[in-house]
């Protein structure tokens, strides 16, 4: 699998010429898909006039391109329609819009299989690349009312293509706006880093467990040092309850609640914070949440 730095080169020659907080979105954006087991591309980010009346050609007719002041174009009538936007009208010519590709795991393949489950957690991995991003505060192109754009997201800071044309640059405000939203995600992202390290540590205890025998003195003896590391794990998740604690536990984590309040691994199932249900969400499905073993 690839590191999460091998996924974000893959995309740094299409982030440049992006406005900083677009950037910065795309970049989370990237982040949040990789803690999420959904590596991205971004196949575009800024993209020329030129380019663009060449996507705006596709699929249109020389005379369809002259009655709208491109007869310098040549028309591309055998390809599919692929944008309404010719240069100067869409928010890639500004450096406010980015497209994404799925990034397959042999890192050097993309797809845009909207219904691909990668990650096998019975949600497509596209839904979930779109659901960060509108979190984020992009928009998304599958919700166009015309050409439905799907790989597309753009911040547009409330302006028009129009106004940009015009020289105007986005409000103070609502760049602020934008930023906290980002900056907010970023935080979270990284305590996900910080629990998916967790979750490496799980997996290494989850193989000590599978390799021991059926002896009940050996099973005690590696029931007490499993005890032990698991006690180091939620120490550290206790340093990842700086969030307010959540009034409910997630619908999700109540199973794996449930099991670690039996094992004895903990006495207030509730008021916990969401990164400490995923933590035991994680011992859960990792099998080590097993009810300590009493002394005979």
């Amino acid at each position: 699998m690839l590191t999460l730095d091998q996924v974000k080169s893959k995309s740094s020659t299409r982030l440049i010429g992006l406005h900083p907080i677009v950037l910065a979105a795309a970049t989370v954006l990237i982040e949040r898909c990789y803690a999420r087991g959904v590596p991205i591309l971004i196949t575009q980010g800024l993209r020329t006039i030129a380019e663009q009346n060449g996507l705006f050609a596709q699929g249109r007719t020389q005379a369809e391109l002259n009655a709208v002041g491109l007869s310098s174009v040549k028309a591309q009538p055998d390809k599919l329609k692929v944008t309404n936007a010719k240069g100067g009208t869409s928010y890639h010519n500004f450096g406010l819009a980015i497209d994404f590709a799925l990034l397959l795991p042999d890192g050097k393949q993309v797809s845009w299989d909207l219904k691909r489950d990668g990650d096998g957690d019975k949600v497509a991995d596209w839904t979930e690349v779109v659901q960060e991003a509108k979190a984020l505060g992009f928009e998304w192109g599958g919700d166009f009312v015309s050409i439905k754009d799907a790989p597309h997201f753009q911040i547009t800071f409330g302006m028009t293509t129009s106004q940009l044309r015009a020289g105007a640059k986005p409000s103070e405000i609502a760049m602020a706006k934008a930023t906290a939203i980002i900056d907010r995600l970023k935080g979270e992202e990284e305590d996900m880093s910080r629990v998916a390290e967790l979750e490496e540590q799980v997996k290494e205890l989850s193989k000590v467990v599978t390799g021991l025998t059926n002896s009940k003195d050996v099973l005690k003896q590696a029931a007490t040092e499993q005890g032990l590391s698991i006690a180091k794990v939620l120490s550290r998740v206790d340093k990842l309850e700086g969030k307010a604690n959540l009034t409910e536990i997630p619908a999700w984590a109540n199973d794996a609640v449930q099991s670690a309040f039996d094992a004895g691994l903990i006495d207030t199932p509730t008021g916990g914070s969401l990164d400490f249900y995923r933590v035991i969400t994680v011992l859960a499905r990792a099998g080590l949440l097993i009810t300590r073993l009493e002394d005979k």
